[in-house]
């Protein structure tokens, strides 16, 4: 057991009267990452739609493909999920979104949007990483759509059983 202790000690600390060791919690210094022109960049994906965006201080307007959000994202949901990184960071209306989208559909779109926005706010800002991981906005959803398998209709639909 000393020797444990002994290789634990080079480790960390060893707890007071206890056998647990405590080590020590190694804090990472994040630097915010801004070009030239104070924006933050990042890359968004959601199933088959990769999104290209940009962030930097504004009125909180949000371009899509050159058109606006509300023109772009029609259905009140899409721009729901869009505006859903600035409202758990605490940030809306702050910033200006420029994003390019491409592939997939408007849905996917959306969600590749939200993460690009969401990574791209802890580049700019690295305390509102916290949040932003609290809420899962940083870890890109990989769910896509099932193959279609040879001697089936679809992914897993099969063809009318016949006994006769």
């Amino acid at each position: 057991m000393a020797d444990q202790v002994n290789s634990l000690e080079e480790l960390g600390t060893v707890a007071e009267g206890t056998d647990a060791p405590v080590l020590e919690e190694t804090i990472i210094n994040r630097e915010p990452v801004r070009d030239d022109l104070g924006r933050a960049y990042a890359t968004g994906k959601r199933k088959d739609a990769v999104a290209r965006v940009w962030i930097r201080p504004g009125s909180g307007k949000v371009v899509v493909n050159g058109k606006e959000m509300d023109k772009y994202f029609a259905r009140p949901v899409l721009q729901m999920i869009l505006r859903q990184p600035f409202t758990v960071a605490g940030v809306e209306g702050e910033f200006d979104v420029q994003a390019t989208v491409k592939g997939g559909g408007l849905s996917g779109q959306a969600g590749a949007v939200k993460h690009g926005i969401s990574k791209a706010l802890q580049l700019y800002e690295p305390s509102l990483r916290a949040a932003l991981k609290a809420a899962g906005f940083l870890t890109r959803d990989s769910r896509v759509v099932e193959r279609k398998k040879y001697g089936k209709p679809k992914a897993r639909k099969s063809f009318q059983f016949s006994k006769r």
